[in-house]
């Protein structure tokens, strides 16, 4: 198996941009850009578009409930011809798509957040027709296209047919499975190797009912990198803040009872932790929650160390199946940035190489 290197970025100045540049040069897989409530994930991947030769560029991830599903077909085929050139004339697009979350869905878009696996169910089911050059008609739970008892008639996309992966971002046991069944790829957080198993066999269970199998879906998950010295306590130093950064994820990435990423951890061992660290968040003890977040989850969560320790970590990933490893900026400067990419790209090479002789 090759272990590809993928980049989190949200390219929306000339720096950002660069970096992505740069990355492309260094031989990068792919570009994943996001979108909370403030900048959207699809039209900076225009500018790249623009700025780059090889990369893939993703959505990392669309948010469902913000566009119609129609609409999302429109963007993916405007950027799969926008990205193509004689080296991909295919394109290098991939829609990332995910649920979100009430506060984001509700408080954000205005949209009903019910019953997120079968719009994303659906949503796929009609961006799939429409990128196909099909006629859209579809009778779903959620969406009817035309509107029944409207004026309007089944359409075809005036642009040409494409086809664009799509990758789905999940965590629950119904999501992952749907993933197996229906993504191209799994874009995975909250992944620890000596766990895989509790996302995989779901996508994997998945696939199989589809008469697929893991083999079939693009396996790419998130992480931290900081590249220290040798000694223990620097070592620690870092996994000790990167911990107290899940402070918010753990307090404030959804309501008290639904929260998708602690139950992702409490499946992996860290139930008792993170139900503190979200007590201690909701209670405003802001720095309290960051303290109590374990060690074990900011060294698990991320690549921290000097180069050989972050070699043997990316071994680890490459053998948990891990096909994409996706990573933030590392460095406070665009020459730091690019300078730290590059040595993980060595590491990554490394792996690549030696591992395979």
């Amino acid at each position: 198996m090759t272990l590809r290197l993928g980049i989190s970025a949200v390219p929306t100045s000339p720096a950002a941009i660069d970096y992505v540049v740069e990355a492309d040069r260094l031989g990068v897989d792919s570009v994943w850009v996001p979108e909370f409530w403030g900048y959207d994930a699809l039209t900076p991947l225009g500018a790249l578009a623009m700025r780059t030769e090889h990369i893939r560029l993703c959505t990392g991830i669309v948010q469902l409930g913000s566009r119609t599903p129609t609409m999302l077909a429109m963007s993916a085929l405007s950027l799969q011809a926008l990205s193509a050139n004689d080296a991909h004339p295919a394109g290098r697009f991939v829609l990332g798509i995910g649920t979100s979350g009430p506060q984001v869905v509700e408080g954000w878009h205005g949209m009903p957040f019910a019953r997120p696996i079968q719009r994303t169910r659906e949503t796929i089911d009609i961006v799939r027709a429409a990128m196909a050059g099909e006629k859209v008609s579809y009778d779903g739970d959620i969406f009817q296209l035309p509107l029944p008892g409207g004026e309007g008639r089944a359409l075809r996309s005036a642009a040409p047919p494409a086809s664009v992966p799509i990758h789905i971002a999940s965590l629950g046991p119904a999501n992952l499975r749907l993933t197996g069944e229906l993504a191209d790829g799994w874009i995975g957080n909250s992944f620890f190797c000596p766990t895989a198993n509790v996302f995989l066999d779901d996508i994997t269970a998945g696939a199989n009912a589809a008469g697929r199998t893991l083999a079939d879906i693009e396996i790419n998950v998130g992480v931290g990198c900081e590249f220290t010295g040798d000694s223990d306590a620097e070592v620690k130093a870092a996994g000790r803040r990167h911990a107290a950064g899940f402070a918010f994820t753990f307090g404030a990435m959804g309501s008290k009872d639904a929260n998708f990423y602690n139950n992702a951890f409490g499946k992996q061992g860290y139930g008792d932790d993170v139900a503190a660290v979200q007590e201690l968040w909701l209670a405003g003890d802001r720095e309290g929650a960051g303290e109590r977040v374990p060690i074990e989850i900011g060294l698990g969560q991320n690549l921290i160390g000097p180069p050989d320790e972050i070699l043997r970590r990316l071994r680890e990933y490459s053998n948990a199946g891990v096909d994409v490893l996706r990573v933030g900026a590392m460095g406070n400067t665009l020459d730091a940035q690019v300078a730290n990419l590059g040595q993980l790209m060595d590491l990554i090479n490394t792996v690549n190489t030696v591992d395979t002789v």
